[in-house]
């Protein structure tokens, strides 16, 4: 049966890793971000492990009706979709409650949560009906304990992505969908330089690869259908 998983985020860092992981078991994937030259980049690095079943869609997730016309495509291409990662996430440089912005506090809750759920609820309507599926969602440990160098709104929109996640497994594993939250420590991908002072090349050394995260997306995918990973805390040694 093919495989079909739709991964948002897939420009750069952990969605592009989870993409070309994905990519290398053989399944078809539609790679969404707001950028279509990133896409495609990431396209290209997978190359040689998919020929040309994947759907490059450029999408902002946090705008709703962009969600419905990108689902709409996914359908169109490949109907059936057995998985989806929510990979996509934000922050900015001025996060602290002293300085951060309504603007920016919108942007953060429409990227890192509103957008996981428009696009959870515009696929798992198909999960329920085929009585399979597995949602995946890129949280944070800032999601369990809050930090002053993730920001409040980085850190509510993981709690409720966390939140999120939960709600799902207690209302459709009846309906045969599953849903796991990835808990990462800190990852050397390029959201490091919205921090307001980046770490150094020394202190990235130390920290998570995306593709570190990317095999725990693939655990969760991969189990059998009976058994659910519901929450996995990964940080580095």
């Amino acid at each position: 049966m093919t495989k079909v998983a739709v991964v948002t985020g897939a420009g750069s860092g952990v969605g592009r890793a989870v993409a070309i992981a994905l990519a290398k078991q053989d399944w078809k994937i539609a790679v969404l971000g707001r950028r279509e030259a990133a896409l495609q980049e990431t396209a290209q690095l997978a190359r040689q492990f998919y020929s040309d079943d994947w759907l490059i869609c450029p999408c902002d997730i946090g705008q709703r009706k962009a969600v419905e016309k990108m689902a709409r495509r996914v359908s169109e291409k490949f109907g059936r979709v057995e998985a989806l990662v929510n990979a996509a996430g934000t922050n900015v440089p001025n996060r602290s409650l002293e300085v951060l912005s309504l603007e920016d506090y919108n942007l953060m809750l429409d990227t890192n949560l509103n957008g996981a759920y428009y696009c959870i609820q515009a696929f798992l309507p198909s999960m329920r009906e085929n009585k399979s599926g597995t949602i995946v969602n890129i949280g944070s440990d800032a999601g369990i304990q809050a930090s002053a160098k993730s920001g409040p709104a980085y850190v509510i929109s993981k709690f409720g992505l966390r939140g999120l996640t939960q709600s799902i497994n207690a209302e459709e594993r009846a309906h045969g969908v599953r849903a796991c939250s990835i808990l990462p420590g800190d990852i050397d991908t390029p959201l490091l330089e919205r921090r307001p002072t980046p770490p150094t090349a020394e202190a990235r050394r130390k920290m998570l690869r995306p593709e570190d995260v990317a095999e725990c997306v693939l655990l969760a995918i991969n189990l059998p259908s009976h058994a659910i990973v519901e929450e996995m805390l990964i940080r580095p040694r």
